[in-house]
C-alpha cells in the first residue's frame, strides 16, 4: 500500500503502482494530484480496515508530507513510532551515543539563536533542523565569526521558504549543532525484511564542490561504487539494526566515511527512498532495478545480473538549486536545452517551478568514466549560464 502527496511523483513510480496494482491510499491531496483510474485506489477508510485486519502490511509513501495522516489514521501501528526514531535528528544521535560517545552534538532553539553562548560550541559544527529535508537550514560554521551572519542566512531562508513543506517534514523549532565529519560521503536505498534485517538495494555518493558545500547538487551510483561499498555499508546497517526493533519498513540513509575508515550516519529518512522519486528512479535508469517492486515483494538485488553492460559507466542525479545569488522572482526562465547539451546521455529532464521550489529541476544522465568532466563543470556551476 502506498500513500502519495507533493512535492512530486514521477511518471515511473505511477507506472510501477499501475503494474503490480499496488494499493494507493486515496486521500484528499491524492485526488488533487492524480487523475488516473488506472490506478488500484482503496478509500481511507477501507485502508485503515485492511491494515488493522493485516499489521504486517507493508506501506511506502514518495513524500514526508503524509507523516502527518500516519500520525493521525495509524496510530494504532508500529509506524509512528518507527518514523520518530529516524526523523528527529537529535533524538537519532541519542539513540546512537553508545556506538559514538564522544561524537558531539547538542540541541538549540531557534528562538534562542541570539542570546546563545557559542563559547561552548565545539567549532567546527554543522548546524541543522532537527526535523528537516533537501539540506534545508544546514550550514557549515568553522568559527565564533561565521556565527552570527549564518543565523542570519538560516532566518531569511526559512521566511522564504515557511510554507514550502509541513511541520512534520520541516520544522525550524529546533535545530541541533553537530561535529563536522570529515570524509566522503553516500546514500544508501535500504529496507528492513519481515525480519529486521536490512535489505540495501542502492548506493550512490555524493560529490561536493568544496568543504563549505552543504547543497544536494550532484549523487552518481555506478558498478564499481556499489562492489566497493556493499559489503562495508552491510556490516553498518547490520550494527544499526541491533539497536532498533523495525520491520518492513523503507528508509533513505546517509553516512560519512572518515579517513580511519569508520562509518558515521549523518541521517535517516524514514518510510521512503530519496525524496522526490529520485534515487529510486536513478536506480532503475542504471540497473533496470525498480526499488518501489523490490520492496513491496521483498526481494533483493542479483547484482551480477544487474551489472551486466554497466563497466566504466557513472549514472548521476544532478539538482539544480538555485546557487545563482540571484533572486528567484528576478529570473525570468531556464535554458534547459542549453543543460541537456552539455551532457553526452541525459536520461531524464524534470522541470520545477523555481519560484515554488527554488530549485530549477533535477536531471538523470550516463557517463562514461572519461567523460566524467562534464559532471565536475555542472557541480561547480552557479547556473548563472543558464538563465
Amino acid at each position: 500500500m502506498i500513500l502519495l502527496d507533493k512535492p512530486y511523483i514521477s511518471d515511473f513510480l505511477i507506472n510501477t503502482l499501475i503494474e503490480n496494482n499496488i494499493p494507493v491510499i486515496n486521500t484528499p491531496i491524492t485526488k488533487k494530484l492524480i487523475n488516473n483510474d488506472q490506478l488500484n485506489f482503496v478509500s481511507e477508510e477501507k485502508a485503515i480496515n485492511l491494515i488493522k485486519e493485516n499489521p504486517e502490511t507493508i506501506i511506502y509513501t514518495n513524500s514526508e508530507n503524509t507523516i502527518k495522516w500516519i500520525e493521525d489514521h495509524l496510530a494504532f501501528t508500529k509506524l509512528p513510532d518507527y518514523i520518530k526514531i529516524f526523523k528527529d535528528k537529535f533524538a537519532f544521535r541519542e539513540l546512537l551515543q553508545n556506538i559514538y560517545p564522544e561524537y558531539y552534538f547538542q540541541k538549540v532553539k531557534f528562538e534562542e539563536f541570539d542570546q546563545f553562548d557559542i563559547s561552548k560550541i565545539k567549532f567546527p559544527v554543522i548546524i541543522k533542523p532537527t526535523i528537516g529535508f533537501f539540506s534545508l537550514g544546514v550550514y557549515r560554521i568553522d568559527n565564533e565569526s561565521q556565527w552570527i551572519p549564518t543565523i542570519s542566512k538560516i532566518k531569511a531562508e526559512f521566511e522564504a521558504k515557511k510554507n514550502m513543506y509541513p511541520k512534520e517534514v520541516v520544522n525550524t523549532s529546533d535545530f541541533v549543532l553537530e561535529e563536522v565529519i570529515d570524509g566522503d560521503e553516500f546514500a544508501i536505498d535500504c529496507y528492513f525484511d519481515k525480519n529486521g534485517k536490512p535489505v540495501i538495494m542502492n548506493i550512490l555518493k555524493h560529490n561536493f564542490s568544496s568543504e563549505a558545500d552543504m547543497s544536494d547538487r550532484v549523487y552518481f551510483t555506478s558498478k564499481e561504487l556499489i562492489l566497493e561499498y556493499k559489503d562495508r555499508f552491510q556490516q553498518f546497517m547490520d550494527q544499526l539494526s541491533e539497536l532498533i526493533d523495525v520491520k518492513r519498513f523503507a528508509i533513505h540513509v546517509e553516512i560519512r566515511i572518515r579517513e580511519n575508515g569508520q562509518i558515521i550516519p549523518i541521517e535517516i529518512n524514514p518510510m521512503r527512498f530519496g525524496g522526490w522519486c529520485t534515487t529510486a528512479d536513478l536506480a532503475y535508469h542504471a540497473y533496470g532495478l525498480n526499488l518501489y517492486q523490490y520492496f513491496f515483494e521483498q526481494k533483493k538485488p542479483e547484482w551480477n545480473e544487474l551489472f551486466r553492460g554497466k563497466d566504466g559507466l557513472i549514472y548521476s542525479m544532478v539538482i539544480l538549486d538555485n546557487s545563482t545569488g540571484v533572486d528567484v522572482h528576478d529570473i525570468h526562465n531556464f535554458d534547459y536545452n542549453k543543460l541537456l547539451n552539455q551532457f553526452e546521455n541525459p536520461l531524464e529532464l524534470r522541470k520545477v517551478d523555481h519560484k515554488k521550489y527554488t530549485i530549477f529541476g533535477i536531471m538523470f544522465c550516463e557517463t562514461r568514466n572519461e567523460n566524467i568532466k562534464e559532471i565536475d563543470h555542472i557541480l561547480h556551476s552557479d547556473l548563472r549560464e543558464f538563465i
